[in-house]
């Protein structure tokens, strides 16, 4: 098996980060700014990847994603207070993005039983409290997901409750410098790991095995988890989303993955390779599949300018053959940094009906996907590449290589 270029070497261990004050500084800075923007006076986020967007503060993030034991208030204006989880309180010492670190009111059935409703009460009051401090004549509030409880009784206290998603994402959608340097060490060490996949492919080994080696070493690089199981194999690899399991892997079927990785330093390392196992002559149809997902991605990724709408990008986008419209990913690209992002961005088929507008702007970081298989086909193939828009197209930050034998030629 022959690959385009050279696979990523080996990273003894994580790379650098570049000044760590200047970036949570810059990304609560956009975070403010699009509040501002929205008219909105404080924000409640209880996402962990928002809570450490805004502030760097890390506690957890798997555990708090289905907990709401922990959350931060950002006014527009004022002080940055994390409500933390029991007994963490020492985590978010030296950071300069929380002026006040105070327990958390877990508003959940696990944590409060039969005084949930009361819990709600005390967690409304002094949020509302500091809405009222800190955000002046202006009752706007934005909130994250939490409770029916905690939210009505939120707005029992007159406030104008939001969606805070709106300005957090479009906040995270546009990389400062200092994000963009987190994004390439990502990538450097998620691609190193799928170099040390790729070598253990083989016959007789089982998904759940191979997929395990990549889990290995990001994890030995210090990054997060991953945040899905997306690695089959032969006809599993058709409809994609089929999870990682236990079959075995059969000389001449084809591997596909994608990453998902959350890495280094918070940030998401997200592409997708189809290999193919054992040293054999790809088959004409796994060489076709290859092939046109490849050409959808290329097409895709060369239509890229910043100042395009999303609608124009849909219109202009490789035309999906017939036999594989029914099983095409669901979005041709979509935004990118701590985790999946805005935008999302539709195929033309779609765009009508469940897609929104929108323009690309210099700084945006996209995934550009591929998913080639027919319906009642044998296999599909997986490619993606995370790129850059910058203010004259795009720059391509994925540098895993592609497989010369399965595309048919050098690329």
């Amino acid at each position: 098996m022959t690959t385009s270029g050279s696979e990523p070497s080996d990273a003894a261990g994580t790379p650098a980060l570049p000044d760590r004050a200047a970036l949570r500084r810059g990304r609560l800075a956009r975070l403010r700014a699009e509040m501002a923007a929205c008219d909105c006076a404080a924000c409640v986020l209880l996402d962990p990847v928002n809570i450490r967007y805004a502030t760097g503060a890390r506690n957890m993030q798997v555990f708090m994603l289905r907990n709401p034991a922990r959350y931060l208030f950002v006014p527009v204006e004022g002080p940055v207070i994390l409500f933390e989880f029991e007994g963490c309180h020492h985590l978010a010492q030296g950071l300069e993005t929380i002026d006040e670190v105070r327990p958390a009111v877990t508003v959940s059935y696990v944590a409060s039983g039969p005084h949930l409703p009361e819990n709600a009460r005390r967690w409304a009051a002094e949020i509302a409290a500091l809405a009222r401090r800190y955000g002046g004549a202006n009752p706007r509030i934005g909130i994250e997901r939490v409770s029916h409880w905690a939210a009505a009784a939120l707005a029992a206290h007159g406030l104008e409750i939001i969606d805070a998603q709106a300005p957090v994402e479009r906040a995270r959608a546009v990389k400062t410098p200092e994000e963009l340097a987190c994004i390439r060490a990502s990538l450097a060490v998620v691609e190193a790991g799928v170099a040390h996949l790729h070598r253990a492919v083989r016959p007789g080994l089982s998904e759940n095995e191979l997929w395990s080696v990549l889990h290995a070493h990001v994890i030995s690089r210090d990054c997060d988890y991953i945040e899905t199981r997306l690695l089959s194999s032969g006809s599993r690899t058709n409809p994609w989303f089929q999870e990682t399991g236990p079959k075995i892997i059969q000389g001449g079927e084809l591997v596909a993955l994608d990453t998902d990785v959350v890495g280094v330093h918070g940030y998401y390392a997200d592409f997708s390779r189809t290999f193919l196992c054992g040293h054999r002559r790809p088959t004409a149809a796994q060489r076709r599949l290859y092939r046109l997902a490849w050409e959808q991605v290329q097409h895709n990724t060369d239509i890229l300018m910043p100042g395009m709408s999303f609608r124009d990008i849909a219109e202009k986008a490789w035309p999906i053959p017939d036999e594989f419209v029914a099983h095409r990913y669901f979005v041709l690209a979509h935004g990118v940094g701590m985790t999946g992002e805005y935008p999302y961005i539709l195929h033309p088929q779609d765009f009508d009906a469940d897609g929104y507008d929108g323009t690309l702007e210099p700084g945006m970081t996209l995934c550009v996907e591929s998913y080639i298989g027919a319906e009642g086909g044998r296999e599909g193939v997986k490619l993606e590449d995370q790129v850059l828009v910058t203010e004259t197209g795009v720059e391509r930050l994925t540098s895993f290589p592609y497989d010369e034998d399965l595309l048919g030629r050098e690329v």
